[in-house]
């Protein structure tokens, strides 16, 4: 995928999609002694970064993709976005989620007016949007392994650039690996030096195992309160962007990410979900290998979580 997508995708969604903004971290600034930057996607449309993604598939979509109604499967997050670009158009949408997603996206997207259906784990949600697919006929919008998709998230990283001049490295949340991989395509064509940093929640390493094995393999097991994360595989598509623009991978665990959330509530004064938290999580351990000097931008994916998930952090 060359830049160019991306930067396409862009002029896309801008009218829609406004840049959400980029928040200096008091604490980890002092603490690292340089300037620790929190890219806010809190504040995105449906509450995560998810929506750019969406919105450029649907806004590059043939007549016949749209004819018959769209499938996705997803922990939540792609879920509205895909729930929220497709009303724009008036497109019917169908959602299989594991029985474990979070009642707040659920309900979200049902609110935006997709059919969701709860399912399993993640692997036999998945089985499911297959059949669903034979048996209605309806497109499937991946959530992370598909071009169109990936190229709207790598917006975020065209932002990232724009707003912070000085930035030496990016910690980004990795999960299915689209949204690592679009902000790579950005930062390796228009700021080749800068240091782009994968974290992951130890139970849910998909990319981590993919690497190992030199190639996407499934997890037979994903265990992190960081739901979002919890993708069992990573793509086709991501995987090599992955090799190609990551710097390095790190992961973190269940009890660095529930520091990470308490950080961010009280300390940088921002409510965020647990996948959202893991790159403060990986600063906080000291996980990380930075840079010597420069900016960091630590990017907070999303805050989709309802009050009884957010009582479990505090």
């Amino acid at each position: 995928m060359e830049v160019s997508a991306v930067q396409h995708a862009r002029e896309r969604i801008a009218e829609a999609l406004a840049p959400t903004p980029l928040i200096l971290d008091q604490a980890l600034s002092e603490r690292l002694g340089r300037c620790v930057w929190l890219k806010a996607e809190s504040f995105q449309r449906t509450g995560s970064f998810k929506a750019r993604g969406a919105l450029n598939w649907l806004r590059t979509a043939s007549d016949e993709e749209l004819t018959g109604g769209l499938g996705a499967v997803s922990a939540g997050n792609h879920a509205l976005g895909l729930a929220w670009a497709a009303r724009q158009m008036g497109v019917p949408v169908t959602i299989v989620m594991p029985e474990n997603a979070s009642p707040f996206k659920v309900e979200g997207s049902r609110a935006l007016g997709a059919d969701v259906i709860l399912h399993g784990d993640i692997n036999a949600a998945w089985a499911l949007m297959h059949e669903l697919v034979e048996a209605r006929g309806l497109t499937l919008v991946h959530p992370y392994d598909n071009e169109r998709i990936i190229a709207g998230q790598g917006t975020l990283g065209l932002e990232v650039l724009e707003q912070a001049p000085d930035a030496q490295a990016i910690l980004c949340p990795v999960g299915g690996g689209g949204l690592i991989g679009g902000i790579g395509v950005a930062t390796s064509a228009l700021r080749p030096t800068l240091s782009l940093i994968g974290v992951e929640p130890i139970g849910a390493a998909s990319m981590a195992h993919a690497w190992s094995q030199g190639g996407p393999a499934r997890l037979t097991e994903v265990q992190s309160c960081a739901k979002s994360l919890a993708a069992a595989i990573v793509g086709e598509h991501t995987y090599p962007l992955s090799r190609r623009h990551v710097a390095e991978l790190v992961d973190v665990d269940e009890d660095a990410i529930h520091r990470a959330m308490r950080h961010l509530l009280y300390q940088s004064k921002l409510v965020a979900e647990p996948g959202a938290a893991v790159g403060v999580a990986a600063l906080l351990e000291g996980a990380a290998t930075l840079p010597p000097q420069g900016d960091v931008v630590v990017i907070v994916t999303g805050a989709n979580l309802g009050r009884e998930e957010l009582a479990d952090f505090m």
